[in-house]
């Protein structure tokens, strides 16, 4: 198998471990929002918002440092700003199914509630998946890429210095005394 295959590998687990991540924060996400959703008055839109964003938060410390711990790290500020304006697409992805099951069509029991969060979790993972892979998380350089120039720096470099002369054994002359 070629590079091909071990690629696939690296984004079978690459997903395995956004996945992981991904159902942590599910939990954390489900488990906030039905604890709002029966403990409060709030509405069960705002408690659902709140409930991501509590799920926002363990998932970046899930995917900083579990799913893209080898990722380039120079940039946090740049990186947490991508990472909050993409979790907030997600956000409404997530809470406009939740907010057009519930007002659109009126299915407001606590299994429709919950049905239609599994089903904008879904689609905003889908997008989260792809914005923070592709711009948030970025990868740095392979590291066989960075071998492979090395290895072609060096070789460019020796064969651009001239070899020294190799050293003539000349038979000794007897010198002339006057």
């Amino acid at each position: 198998m070629g590079r091909g295959s071990s690629g696939l590998r690296r984004l079978a687990h690459e997903i395995a471990k956004f996945g992981a991540v991904g159902a942590l924060g599910t939990v954390v996400n489900f488990g906030v929002s039905n604890l709002l959703w029966h403990l409060t008055s709030l509405q069960a839109v705002r408690a659902n918002v709140i409930a991501t964003v509590v799920a926002i938060g363990v998932n970046y410390l899930g995917f900083r440092y579990f799913t893209y711990r080898d990722r380039d790290k120079s940039a946090r500020t740049k990186e947490l700003s991508l990472f909050l304006a993409f979790s907030a697409v997600g956000l409404v992805i997530e809470n406009g199914i939740l907010f057009a099951a519930i007002y659109g069509f009126g299915w407001d029991s606590s299994l429709e509630r919950n049905i239609f969060k599994v089903v904008g979790i879904g689609l905003g993972t889908l997008f989260r998946f792809w914005s923070y892979r592709t711009w948030v998380f970025k990868t740095l350089p392979a590291r066989e890429a960075v071998a492979d120039a090395e290895s072609f720096l060096e070789k460019a470099d020796a064969e651009a210095k001239p070899e020294p002369e190799p050293e003539v054994d000349r038979p000794k002359t007897k010198q002339r005394v006057s």
